[in-house]
């Protein structure tokens, strides 16, 4: 990305919003070009400082980096979306989001509404439950330990529960049967080291008319 082809501000700033890949909004930053060109350079977000009249790489003290996926400018090329892993929380407070998880701004586990970006959470949860995969452990760290052949079919059985409710006049039963499908599919895709994310990579190529497309 060339910097002069974006709009700065009077003082030489330009907003950045942090999205993680899974869609969560994480944070807010301004960024001048000597930031910008210090982020592509690194690989890591590094915003500009106003209080401090200084370069700020996120995470730099407490880990908590952002590792650069990609940047997008917007329409206007007055603000920009960065894509970035998080290596951590992104808020001060320990919170993954800056942005309070209610419309209220109280924050609280909990609150948050039930959008996809949640899924990147649990899968999070995921992979931190495989690292500590133990057979007395709770139901998920028992199903890693025992391997892929047994976490394999529990997603077989799944598949059949929701075909049986699909079948049935019960929404939230059927609704229910869904949600232990897709929770046991996204834990078979963390044993093999992949992410419901890999899967949405499949299917927007299926769909962009790539080599390969279906859809």
């Amino acid at each position: 990305m060339n910097p002069d082809t974006l709009h700065f501000d009077a003082d030489g700033l330009i907003p950045g919003i942090v999205q993680s890949r899974s869609g969560e909004v994480r944070m807010v930053g301004w960024l001048n070009s000597e930031a910008l060109r210090h982020t592509l350079d690194t690989g890591f977000v590094t915003f500009w400082s106003r209080s401090r009249q200084a370069l700020w790489v996120k995470g730099e003290t407490s880990g908590n980096r952002l590792k650069l996926v990609q940047i997008r400018p917007d329409c206007d090329a007055d603000a920009l979306l960065i894509l970035a892993e998080p290596e951590g929380p992104s808020c001060h407070r320990g919170t993954d989001s800056c942005f309070d998880p209610s419309p209220e701004g109280q924050p609280g586990e909990g609150a948050w509404p039930a959008t996809l970006p949640w899924l990147g959470r649990l899968e999070d949860l995921l992979r931190a439950r495989k690292a500590t995969a133990d057979p007395a452990g709770s139901y998920t760290q028992k199903l890693f330990a025992q391997g892929v052949d047994r976490i394999a079919k529990k997603v077989v059985e799944e598949a059949g529960e929701v075909v049986i409710a699909a079948k049935n006049d019960d929404r939230e039963a059927f609704l229910g049967e869904a949600a232990d499908l897709l929770f046991h599919l996204d834990l078979l895709l963390v044993e093999r080291g992949a992410s419901l994310l890999d899967v949405v990579d499949v299917l927007l190529q299926r769909h962009s008319g790539r080599p390969g497309g279906t859809v």
